[in-house]
């Protein structure tokens, strides 16, 4: 596609976008959710041809823009995408029309002087740039800065626009908006010394610098050594803030309040587009920049992400409010997506990849179609339900189908990530893989009993009003549906572009698929 930035367009046009949304007419916000919406399904037209334009058998960094920054200290405006990037740009740039969608009515009850739509919008827009930023850049203090700003004006949307509706409050809102935003900034504090301490230890052995290109080179190939017990400290530092993000137990505890107070396509955008940025970041930094400190964690990773796996999956069962009971799924999900990870085999790497663009996809279905529900009701009490099938028929039906692909049903989507996370963790780790697939029986218990006692049986009182799906929420759902159907049944295309960068990721860390194992001839007879 030449030399024309095309990254710099796709991140700045949400973000000049945001800002143009703010200054529309403050009487007017349909107008501002219609040019809103619009300048997501640019963003989207832009993800979509670059995702045609990139060739999986080309260069690992594609569409790259390097310009001098900061040369004092060898930062640098560096951009670029492989394949892993690619697929998760697709995955943001799909959701946030569909969650503008969602939400178009988040604030029809909200004044603040007439410009509360306008600011939602900007802030959802803003969101969306920043996480853009951060999945293509190749400078290590670039993603930083936008990893942490991208906080703010997510402490904003879960803040000031949760507890909406009757349901839940705004000092509950406003108590999670601020639980998340201190565990995040505690992270990225550890982070921010961690790469401070890299650029030194590049500075060392050179010209210091944070390109990510050339700091993964010279770690590759021995000509920036980094001292044992300094590369695990870095790694922690890193680590600490990604396994918070994304998050991995114990560092999850902000996010079942923080997603059951914002709205729900706030807590969406926050679950399914901004905690990838975690995910993806220990697969390009953690993994690449300290292989020998990963290696080195990679026991306790595993660990932490089988309890993550279990833990999240045993406290759903056991949630009483259906938004929590969601948020907790997410906890286990992520396990997988780490597992996957820290596995370090090209099928779990790829099955990891895969699962965190299919668990944005089933999160956002099943937690707007249960927002749809509880904003009728407005009640998040599960015990509050009860025959919902019988008034809304599609509204449970496409709840039944999301369920399903949570829960990882062959024929959707999660089944063939997961499939691929748990077989490549099992020919390096048995254990984990084993105690990983409790999970399957678990997910199927919270998701068949939630459903049954939220949509089946005698209709309770106060749910006979409940009325079906409209046309704006039927056009939100389908995409997703339609998308989990048939990733479900042809996942080639994603992993056709996942599949260079997860195998550039093992060979820079020296760490190839385990040899498989033959029995010799005769020995089992």
């Amino acid at each position: 596609m030449g030399d024309f930035p095309w990254l710099s367009v796709l991140w700045l046009v949400p973000m000049v976008g945001a800002a143009g949304v703010l200054l529309l007419p403050a009487n007017r916000p349909q107008v501002a959710k219609a040019a809103a919406l619009a300048i997501a399904l640019v963003v989207l037209g832009l993800s979509i041809a670059l995702a045609v334009a990139f060739d999986p058998g080309g260069a690992q960094y594609q569409f790259v823009e390097n310009q001098s920054w900061i040369p004092s200290f060898g930062a640098g405006y560096t951009l670029g995408l492989d394949g892993i990037a690619m697929v998760l740009v697709l995955l943001t740039a799909v959701l946030v029309p569909l969650l503008l969608l969602a939400g178009w009515n988040d604030t029809a009850t909200e004044t603040h002087g007439g410009r509360s739509a306008h600011a939602y919008l900007a802030l959802t827009l803003c969101i969306e740039s920043m996480v853009l930023i951060a999945f293509s850049a190749l400078d290590v203090l670039l993603f930083y800065i936008f990893f942490e700003v991208m906080l703010v004006p997510l402490y904003f949307l879960i803040g000031a626009y949760g507890g909406r509706g009757g349901v839940g409050s705004r000092q509950d809102s406003a108590r999670a908006a601020l639980k998340f935003l201190l565990y995040n900034l505690f992270g990225g504090l550890l982070m921010l010394a961690a790469v401070i301490g890299l650029y030194v230890v590049s500075a060392e052995h050179g010209t210091g610098t944070f390109d990510l290109r050339h700091l993964v080179a010279g770690i590759a190939n021995g000509t920036i050594a980094i001292d044992p017990g300094v590369e695990k400290a870095l790694f922690l530092g890193f680590m600490f803030a990604f396994a918070v993000k994304a998050p991995l137990w114990p560092f999850h505890t902000w996010l079942p309040s923080a997603a059951a107070e914002a709205t729900p396509a706030g807590a969406v955008l926050m679950m399914a587009v901004v905690d990838k940025v975690g995910t993806f970041a220990m697969l390009r930094y953690c993994l690449q920049l300290f292989p020998d400190a990963s290696k080195f964690f990679t026991p306790l990773v595993i660990a932490l992400s089988v309890v993550s796996i279990i833990y999240g999956a045993v406290l759903a069962i056991g949630q009483s409010d259906v938004m929590r009971l969601i948020a907790y799924t997410s906890i286990s999900h992520f396990g997988f997506i780490i597992l996957g990870i820290f596995a370090m085999t090209t099928q779990a790497q790829a099955g990891s990849t895969l699962y965190m663009v299919n668990h944005g996809l089933s999160t956002a279905a099943l937690y707007l179609i249960a927002g749809f529900l509880v904003t009728r009701r407005g009640s998040r009490a599960i015990a509050d339900y009860g025959g919902v099938h019988k008034v809304a028929p599609i509204l449970a039906g496409t709840f039944l189908v999301a369920g399903l692909a949570t829960l990882s049903l062959p024929g959707l989507a999660p089944f063939i990530s997961e499939f691929l996370v748990l077989i490549g963790t099992f020919t390096r780790y048995h254990v984990a893989a084993i105690l990983a697939s409790s999970a399957l029986v678990l997910a199927a218990i919270y998701i068949l009993w939630l459903y049954q006692r939220v949509m089946t049986g005698p209709v309770r009182g106060g749910n006979e009003k409940i009325r079906d799906l409209i046309g704006r929420e039927r056009l939100v759902v389908a995409p997703l549906l339609a998308l989990l159907i048939f990733l479900g049944a042809y996942p080639k295309p994603i992993l056709d572009l996942i599949n260079p960068g997860v195998r550039h990721v093992l060979t820079t860390i020296h760490r190839p698929d385990p040899a498989p194992t033959v029995a010799e001839a005769g020995e089992h007879r």
